[in-house]
């Protein structure tokens, strides 16, 4: 019957097709487990051992931090190009440091409640944040756009990282947070975190932002006023009491409200604090520099930036995008700046002191008739200016204004003050670029008067036309119905962009709706360390250089940190920047630059005056340096004796004969003399080019104009009939 049984079994229909069916899935089962522990593997060697290393670097931090890590101020060094001592940088912050039973219970209290409620809970990190900031990782598809991070992360940021955005700094924060738990109590934490935390405007630590903002002590903050300090640092840009104090007003009551639903206050100190009227009593600032060192640190800063990663941005696709970067940036910046104050840096740079003081020396000695001071002691009438050595792209001078003793240089106008460039924008903004699309030299373009029922009409200055002409003529006599003309066939979006990757940061929305700025006429403005660039960019076959002072910046042993070299970026074509330069170079011999000209050697330029004479400008270059000089007021207005070809012109030309009195004509700039003005023409005959006239024989030249360009012109609404550029 057992025998019976068994061969019955045997014979079980399907019996067979299971047993098969069984064996495959353990075979796909196995394949499954090989394949998910190759994964694994794969894994580890991708990221668990760079997170095994992030760990070792983060102890090894953590290890040897001290006390003195979070409050350390070692002096930095600065060097002129000749490698002698400009100046020293010194940290205050041991000055404004508080321990912790001198620090406001309420700053406590308020930061707490509204950056990390579970701080006496965790071991520094809270999960649930990082798991929401994991989820959004994954929406992103990689991108890390929001922290969780506790007071302790912050803290580890701001002392041992920096900004970058990546989920290897994320995973690094969080191991120092975890290792700082370890090796200090929560009090020490906060200590250093509210010594350490940003507070907007240049203020680091709880003291010096209420020094900044209150002018008094952090001891005698009221609840409200601690509260207000304490809303700033979730986004300083965004929060700044001095712009937004709306924005901080909302943010403390949001803070006191926590505070109160966290029982950390009584509601009868809740709704006094609520009510109290916030004052910000700005406190003079101690920190007074001259031009070059507030330059050298604004250098200095965004190198720094650039070593730790910080993507540098001057185009947003939406308001909210600039917002963003623009919180981002201040952030870094003033990371970065303070790490100049605290790190024993040696700073070695290009300015050459002999040229930055004969460049103040021009701008003083020009401007001394204008005595009118402001209610702070400062001279109303101002001027800035930039130099930059051809050789080697590098700023050797630098003036934000004029000197006056015993005034701190708060505000280097060279390149913290846009103002309106004028005609000094043409080069850059429409000729160049024309003679990048076809245009030349001796190319007949039309300076009659635009009609009434012209788009974007404009009038040149004076009222002097004259008819059918050379591009050349046009920029000698900086022509502005002809600078239209050539500007509505490039198109805005086209002429711009050579700005935007020139890093013109000051550009805006308007300025590309608006077709009057072609002929200088922006939102916002440009510097004289921008214009000098620009024009250093033709005087260079095309090629731009970022502009900076900075060479080299070592440790105080010696070890490099960062060296700059001149990085460079095509902007115009090598036959468009000599064509352009030849044509600067006619401007002053017989154009609007005539006697800018320094003896013996070649010199190219062109001027700039805006409406009423509020701005005037001087940019050119020799085959050595490139100077641009700005001249107007602070308040903005009308100097009725300004113009690009009076005060500038001459701070320009007695700074340039000056540094090039030991120069003789060794160094050409380059022409294009193999190179017809107009392939399409006989070569044009220079005119004589005085204010108004154009004497060229037109009979002798074919009058062709050079092919439209297929740039898209936008629809835009056309600004007022303007004179903004005077010339």
């Amino acid at each position: 019957m057992a025998e019976e049984t068994k061969e019955t079994k045997k014979v079980i229909p399907g019996s067979e097709k299971k047993i098969k069916k069984k064996k495959k899935k353990r075979k796909i089962l196995l394949k499954i487990s090989i394949v998910f522990l190759f994964l694994v593997l794969i894994g580890w060697f991708t990221f668990g051992m760079k997170v095994m290393k992030l760990r070792s670097e983060a102890k090894k931090l953590v290890a040897d931090a001290t006390e003195e890590t979070f409050k350390a101020s070692q002096t930095s060094i600065v060097y002129d190009t000749n490698g002698k001592q400009l100046t020293k940088f010194r940290g205050e912050k041991d000055a404004y440091y508080l321990k912790y039973e001198d620090l406001p219970v309420y700053a406590v209290a308020s930061m707490i409640s509204v950056e990390d409620r579970n701080f006496y809970k965790h071991s520094g990190v809270d999960y649930k944040g990082i798991l929401r900031a994991a989820v959004e990782f994954v929406k992103r598809k990689g991108s890390v756009t929001q922290g969780g991070s506790t007071i302790t992360q912050q803290l580890a940021r701001t002392v041992f990282l920096n900004r970058e955005i990546s989920w290897q700094r994320k995973v690094k924060e969080m191991f120092v947070a975890v290792e700082l738990e370890k090796k200090y109590s929560k009090e020490d934490i906060l200590e250093f975190y509210l010594n350490n935390v940003y507070f907007s405007n240049g203020y680091y630590g709880i003291q010096a932002a209420s020094k900044g903002y209150f002018n008094k002590d952090a001891k005698d903050l009221s609840m409200s006023e601690a509260a207000f300090l304490c809303a700033i640092p979730n986004a300083p840009t965004m929060y700044d009491p001095l712009k937004n104090k709306e924005k901080t007003m909302t943010r403390r009551n949001k803070i006191l409200k926590d505070m109160y639903e966290q029982n950390l206050i009584r509601e009868d100190q809740y709704q006094e604090a609520m009510n109290e009227e916030i004052t910000v009593k700005k406190a003079k600032k101690s920190e007074k520099k001259n031009y070059v060192e507030t330059y050298v640190i604004h250098c200095a800063t965004k190198e720094i930036m650039k070593q730790k990663g910080f993507e540098f941005k001057s185009t947003f696709d939406s308001e909210s995008e600039k917002e963003q970067y623009e919180d981002e940036y201040e952030k870094m910046y003033a990371e970065c700046k303070r790490t100049l104050y605290s790190a024993g840096y040696h700073i070695y740079t290009s300015i050459d002191p002999e040229v930055q003081d004969e460049l103040q020396s021009s701008v003083d000695n020009s401007l001394n008739g204008y005595t009118e001071k402001d209610k702070n002691g400062i001279y109303k009438v101002q001027a800035s200016g930039t130099c930059i050595d051809n050789e080697t792209g590098k700023v050797v001078a630098i003036v934000g204004g004029r000197y006056q003793k015993n005034i701190g240089y708060t505000l280097n106008r060279a390149y913290q003050s846009p103002r309106q460039p004028g005609s000094a924008i043409k080069p850059l903004l429409v000729f160049a670029p024309a003679l990048e699309r076809g245009w030349a030299p001796g190319s007949i373009v039309n300076d009659n008067p635009m009609k009434s029922t012209d788009k974007h009409r404009v009038r040149n200055s004076g009222g002097s036309y004259a008819g059918q002409i050379t591009l050349r003529r046009a920029v000698q006599k900086s022509s502005n119905v002809v600078t239209m003309r050539l500007y509505e066939q490039i198109g805005p979006e086209t002429a711009l962009r050579y700005l935007e990757k020139m890093n013109f940061k000051y550009l805006t929305e308007e300025d590309y709706k608006y077709y009057t700025t072609c002929i200088g006429g922006f939102t916002k403005g440009t510097t004289s360390e921008e214009m000098a660039a620009g024009y250093a960019t033709i005087q260079n076959d095309g090629e731009y250089r970022e502009p900076t002072c900075i060479t080299k910046i070592t440790t105080s042993d010696g070890d490099e940190v960062m060296s700059t070299s001149a990085k460079k970026r095509s902007i115009y074509s090598e036959t468009a920047s000599n064509y352009m330069t030849d044509v600067l170079q006619s401007v002053v011999k017989s154009g609007t630059g005539a006697g800018a000209k320094v003896p013996n050697v070649d010199t190219a330029g062109k001027t700039g005056t805006t409406s009423s004479n509020r701005d005037g400008w001087f940019c050119g270059y020799t085959p050595y340096y490139t100077t641009a000089i700005w001249v107007g007021r602070d308040d903005n207005k009308i100097m009725s004796a300004l113009s690009g070809a009076s005060y500038p012109k001459s701070i320009w030309s007695n700074f340039m004969n000056s540094i090039h009195s030991e120069f003789a004509t060794e160094k050409r700039l380059e022409g294009y003399d193999s190179i017809d003005e107009n392939p399409a023409t006989t070569k044009a005959t220079d005119a004589s080019t005085k204010k108004g006239s154009e004497t060229t024989t037109q009979s002798t030249q074919q009058t062709t104009q050079a092919p439209t360009t297929a740039a898209t012109q936008e629809q835009t609404t056309a600004a007022p009939v303007t004179e903004q550029s005077q010339e």
